[in-house]
């Protein structure tokens, strides 16, 4: 995806105000911190890298560790399982910015003096008081304005570079989205489905006799009611009093469901209905279930004009990752990187 390179690195250069912010780990990483997670590495400053005899240091791979999991202060560390796949990209990525900054040396490049400043006055909204600036300015410049200054401009070199090799390559003309949905076609086929509301009664606990035979009399007396609605809203507010699956919260709407993925009583029974329709009590096993038909939709191919936006995007997407990942290779190609 593009990404603006001097806002992606400094903010990864706020360390401090990123954690603070933080509020809790994305999904699948908020699991037993203190057995889950190792300690975030002492900066000493010693070299991880060098590039064409530029040294990067372990502060720089631990400012990259925390842009990719800005949770991690927070958290005491970064999750176990990920640590080590988060080290390596962390340190991919600042070799891969060392490589750009010099490229951008080699074309010598340079920065306004205006656009540096307004760079610096836009970093420094991110900041929610003068106090935090001040405390980010004294942890991680050693209170040096100069300093910033000087990442700041390093970082508009790289995004300038970038510009010219990725961003202003990216583009996907309306006529390449067509010319790839038409030579893809299986791929926007939609298979058949049924737009279905339920109403269904789970198994008994004990599947006696005549516990099933309670269960049948129950929805028998609420297929009456079925029947009787006259609308998705009245078939709706029956489902959500009287249901007792999952989608009862939901006005017992399944939304479109594939025919492959409905219980064959329900689909033989679709294919008999209308839309609106209501159908009889069909038995699944020991379970009940009466559905309303809003729709049967007949295996189809989404129009151009549906996908178009959406694969237009994921088009440059893709484009812009491969340029990026070709403008890396040849960079790499001609470097002398060496791995401490």
């Amino acid at each position: 995806m593009r990404c603006k390179l001097s806002v992606c690195i400094m903010l990864g250069m706020a360390l401090s105000a990123v954690a603070q912010v933080a509020s809790h780990a994305p999904s699948g990483m908020g699991t037993s911190p203190a057995a889950a997670q190792v300690p975030a590495p002492q900066i000493t400053g010693k070299p991880v890298a060098r590039v064409n005899g530029a040294v990067l240091t372990d502060h720089d791979l631990l400012r990259e560790m925390f842009t990719i999991f800005p949770y991690a202060k927070q958290h005491n560390g970064f999750p176990k399982a990920q640590e080590a796949s988060i080290r390596q990209g962390a340190l991919e990525m600042i070799i891969f910015e060392e490589l750009v900054y010099q490229e951008a040396g080699r074309r010598k490049l340079a920065i306004s003096a205006a656009r540096l400043n307004t760079a610096e006055a836009d970093f420094r909204k991110q900041f929610h008081s003068p106090d935090e600036y001040t405390q980010y300015m004294q942890e991680e410049m050693g209170g040096s304005r100069e300093l910033l200054r000087k990442q700041m401009q390093r970082s508009l070199l790289i995004e300038q570079v970038l510009k010219a090799e990725v961003e202003d390559k990216d583009v996907v003309t309306l006529a390449e989205v067509r010319a790839y949905y038409d030579k893809n076609p299986a791929r926007f086929e939609r298979a058949e489905s049924f737009n279905i509301q339920s109403i269904s009664f789970l198994p008994p606990q004990k599947a006696t006799p005549d516990a099933i035979a309670a269960n049948r009399k129950r929805a028998e007396d609420v297929l009456r009611q079925a029947k009787a609605t006259k609308s998705y809203q009245d078939f709706g507010l029956l489902a959500e009093k009287l249901s007792e699956d999952d989608f009862h919260v939901n006005m017992g709407d399944h939304k479109a469901v594939g025919r492959d993925k409905l219980p064959p009583q329900i689909v033989r029974a679709a294919l008999a209905m209308q839309a609106e329709q209501v159908s009889g009590l069909i038995q699944i096993d020991n379970a009940f279930t009466i559905f309303r038909l809003n729709a049967h939709n007949p295996p189809s191919k989404q129009p151009f004009s549906e996908v178009r936006a959406d694969l237009r995007t994921e088009m440059q997407k893709s484009k812009y990752e491969k340029l990026r990942s070709g403008f890396a290779k040849q960079l790499r190609a001609k470097a002398k990187i060496e791995i401490v």
